[in-house]
């Protein structure tokens, strides 16, 4: 039965302190005060406070549903929060998984929302496949505590309206409360993990008489991501289909049951109404909430197409089985049991272990796995400077930089699997090069090449920040580092994971060729500038670094190369360009280019990293010492955090200045171990600075693309550059720490 009830605002508050998080920044949680889930596909942040505040749906470049990060009124959010004026709140990651807890405490009572996206059980018969659903489990495991449920939909980045209807459910069976406690698996891993008591031989649960169903408008967009010829793409990009929040209801010791009951409410600034309920739950009850899209929408298309009654059952089976509190709670025992599955393939057992396992667990979440593609962030425009340095950029694609670093990451942690898997992605980008025989820097996770950027004017921006942007300008950049990071990664992944094929040799062999015939050209370099190209220094390195790399494999493969001296003659004059080109003689440093002779960048910290020059090389540790200095003495370290130029003074085509770049701050600290040997008090440094480091990571462990002057977070979260690094700098600290002697040079 349709709701007829008359939509009413939202419900009239004390200020609690879950508010007050938001009042300081006018409506918006600091980006730090965010965990993230995911199954993949797409993910979500989740705020302490209880807010869900972005997602796109159903894949990680889809519209967003809820963006209350981009614009506080307009964005749509999905928040579950208690009443108490007082409660507080912790949140954290249950052990190695990616399924996060959000703990609410007062004097009443304490109260858990836990919050994931399906994973399905690994070699489980019975749950193989994922079950697209974002689910949120309520519990209270002592006293009592009220919540407030808000979920306001804001479909197609808020673009798009949409209607509501609360209905009952079909199967008016499923209302009946269940025995639940009989039907249980006596699991441990529940036990461990779960507050329920599902010894409680009085449990009862039973599904929620009624649903939500958000439908939206059809889409009549004809700018900005998705206009593509790519089919694959323009589908995931433009998906916006309806959605329905469904919940079940758990009791224990055969006690009453917590009520829910959703209401039509009106979204101030939206563009449809949303639901809002209040309801109060004692120690032992729990409800479960799930929000997905509606499976029927699927079974019309299937139907339209002709498909046989037989099949479309199969499919409503699959995907729209009936709800109960053991079939939730097993789809949370799946996903907990994935990610611990995933996570002890892990063979790194160093320092700073935790923060380690995090940074893989996250970029693993961050892994578009029909491709094994990685997002660079799963987030578009949050800022990189707060104020209007249009500084916003999209970051839901994948960069063959950021791919190629998070390959060397994994391998280095043993995880060869998903090595292997972008490699497969690899190869299918060198079949499709451009027609000059280059790569794009970065594609879509389909592997597409068109994303025109779009400012969508509509939204503020997060605290006001705006542009709000879709889509990447910078997708026609030449940027030729690209070329050295993704040949180190594949040298790596034939000398740690698995021997390169004669097809894949052939397609190593064209880009060291390509890089010979344009390493001259200037470009834009690896940090994107919207000014003028020059011959930056860092991409003159990598350059080195793809023909050096590519001649490594001919020497211990003995793969067939009829230009190999060519490739050496080369290599050997932009090495002695380099050093005479980019080296400042009167400052005694590595120059940003050969253009800015007089600017610092940090990006050539790198070059040891890479085996360009020993750590040890005096105009290497000359450079370094200079970027270790405070800006106002010439350098780019201000707190032991690492700015990547200076933004004030480099012509990089914006205004404005930005944070301190945590990619660069973790480099610092793999180059002062490479520089050790020389000076061993350099290799604690090192130490000093990734545990500084680790300090900003946020209260579960992720990282932003910058820290702020107040330790705060900017641009895109979480970032996987940023994750990549604090990878790589622990292993190789650690390796250099362990032997109390500097890393291996070779």
């Amino acid at each position: 039965m349709s709701c007829n009830c008359p939509a009413t605002g939202a419900p009239n508050r004390k200020l609690r302190l879950m508010d007050g998080m938001r009042e300081l920044l006018d409506g918006y949680l600091p980006i730090e005060q965010y965990g993230l889930i995911g199954n993949l596909h797409t993910a979500a942040m989740v705020g302490m406070d209880g807010s869900i505040d972005f997602m796109c749906w159903p894949e990680f470049d889809s519209p967003s549903v809820f963006c209350r990060l981009l614009d506080k009124n307009k964005g749509g959010h999905f928040a579950i929060t208690p009443t108490h004026p007082a409660a507080t709140s912790k949140q954290q990651y249950l052990p190695f998984s990616n399924v996060l807890s959000t703990k609410f405490l007062c004097e009443d009572g304490v109260g858990v929302v836990t919050d994931f996206m399906h994973r399905p059980r690994p070699k489980s018969r019975s749950h193989s496949h994922m079950m697209p659903w974002l689910v949120r489990s309520v519990e209270v495991i002592r006293g009592e505590m009220t919540f407030d449920l808000e979920c306001f939909p804001a479909f197609d980045y808020a673009r798009t309206s949409h209607t509501l209807e609360i209905s009952e459910v079909k199967d008016a069976q499923q209302a009946k409360p269940k025995r639940h406690a009989s039907e249980a698996e006596n699991s441990v891993f529940q036990s461990v993990f779960m507050h329920w008591d599902i010894t409680d031989q009085n449990a009862e649960s039973f599904n929620g008489t009624e649903r939500a169903v958000f439908t939206p408008e059809k889409l009549s967009h004809t700018e900005g991501l998705g206009q593509t010829s790519n089919l694959a793409d323009h589908a995931a990009q433009t998906a916006v289909s309806p959605m329905d929040l469904r919940y079940i209801v758990g009791c224990m010791g055969g006690g009453s049951c917590p009520l829910v009951k959703l209401t039509a409410t009106d979204h101030p600034g939206g563009l449809g109404k949303g639901v809002t309920s209040q309801f109060k739950m004692l120690e032992g009850q729990r409800v479960f909430f799930v929000l997905r899209a509606t499976p029927d929408v699927e079974a019309d298309k299937m139907r339209a197409a002709g498909a046989a009654e037989e099949e479309i059952a199969a499919y409503m089976a699959k995907y729209d089985p009936p709800m109960s509190m053991k079939y939730a709670e097993t789809l949370m025992e799946d996903t907990l049991l994935y990610w611990l599955g995933w996570i002890r393939s892990c063979t790194y057992f160093g320092r700073w272990l935790e923060n380690v396992e995090r940074s893989a667990l996250i970029l693993k979440l961050m892994t578009y796995e029909p491709t094994g593609a990685v997002v660079a962030a799963v987030t578009f425009s949050l800022p990189e400077a707060i104020g209007d340095s249009g500084r916003n950029w999209d970051y839901r694609f994948t960069w063959v930089r950021d791919s190629a670093f998070t390959m060397y990451a994994f391998m280095r942690l043993g995880l060869n699997k998903e090595a292997k898997h972008y490699m497969e992605f690899v190869r299918r980008l060198c079949r499709e090069k451009n027609a000059d025989g280059g790569l794009q820097i970065m594609y879509t996770l389909r592997g597409g090449r068109e994303m025109p950027e779009l400012v969508l004017s509509h939204l503020e921006g997060y605290r006001g920040c705006a542009p709000v942007r879709i889509g990447n300008g910078a997708a026609d950049h030449l940027q030729l580092d690209i070329y050295g990071e993704l040949l180190d990664a594949v040298y790596l992944y034939n000398k740690f994971s698995q021997p390169l094929s004669y097809d894949e040799w052939v397609d190593v062999r064209a880009l060291v060729d390509y890089v010979c015939d344009n390493y001259n050209q200037p470009d834009m370099g690896i940090w994107e500038v919207r000014g003028r190209r020059q011959n930056f220094t860092y991409s003159k390195v990598q350059c080195w670094v793809a023909i050096d790399r590519g001649l490594r494999l001919v020497d211990k493969r003995d793969f067939p190369c009829h230009d190999k001296e060519r490739w050496r003659q080369t290599r050997d004059s932009l090495y002695e360009e380099i050093m005479e080109r980019a080296w400042n003689n009167e400052l005694e440093m590595f120059t940003q280019s050969y253009e800015n002779s007089e600017m610092l960048d940090a990006a050539v910290l790198a070059m040891p990293l890479v085996f360009f020059c020993a750590g040890t090389d005096p105009r290497f540790v000359k450079t370094m010492r200079r970027i270790m200095l405070p800006p106002h003495r010439g350098g780019l370290t201000a707190n032991n955090l690492v700015f990547r130029y200076n933004a004030v003074e480099t012509d990089d085509g914006l205004s404005g200045e930005e944070g301190t770049f945590s990619l660069c701050t973790f480099w610092l600290a793999e180059a002062l171990s490479r520089a050790s040997k020389a000076d061993i008090t350099l290799l604690y440094k090192s130490q000093v600075i990734i545990d500084e480091m680790i300090m900003y990571g946020n209260h579960v462990g992720l990282f932003s693309e910058e820290i702020d002057k107040s330790g705060k977070h900017l641009g895109n979260f979480p970032q996987a550059f940023t994750h990549i690094a604090l990878i790589s700098a622990a292993y190789n600290v650690n390796r250099a720490l362990k032997s109390n002697k500097p890393a291996s040079s070779s």
